[in-house]
């Protein structure tokens, strides 16, 4: 079953899964290593993201790596971007009429 990039960072200890591979390689015990779950949830943790193809588990030796695809994260950002318009959009009228009222109480305090 193929799942999109969305379910994977829908849940708090795949989002901090997530975090942890993007700063540091570590195998799946190494990954568990981190939580307070067991090994169990970790691994379908762990699959769940390999499906969104947010992360891949490469063979080196004896052991198997977990490596981030940072470019999956890239539908998010995508996403967020419209989102991201709108809220400067909102900020800059805010500015705007913050600016309008300092300017307005500070003409008042010169009369």
């Amino acid at each position: 079953m193929r799942r999109d990039v969305f379910q994977a960072i829908a849940d708090p200890t795949r989002r901090d899964i997530i975090n942890l591979i993007a700063h540091q390689t570590l195998t799946p015990n190494g990954v568990a290593d981190n939580f307070d779950l067991s090994r169990q949830a970790i691994s379908k943790h762990i699959k769940i993201l390999t499906e969104c193809g947010i992360i891949t588990i490469t063979q080196q030796g004896r052991e198997r790596y977990c490596f981030i695809q940072p470019q999956k994260m890239d539908e998010v950002a995508d996403w967020l971007a419209d989102f991201r318009k709108i809220w400067e959009s909102r900020f800059d009228k805010l500015d705007n009429l913050l600016i309008k009222m300092q300017s307005k109480t500070d003409n008042d305090k010169s009369k």
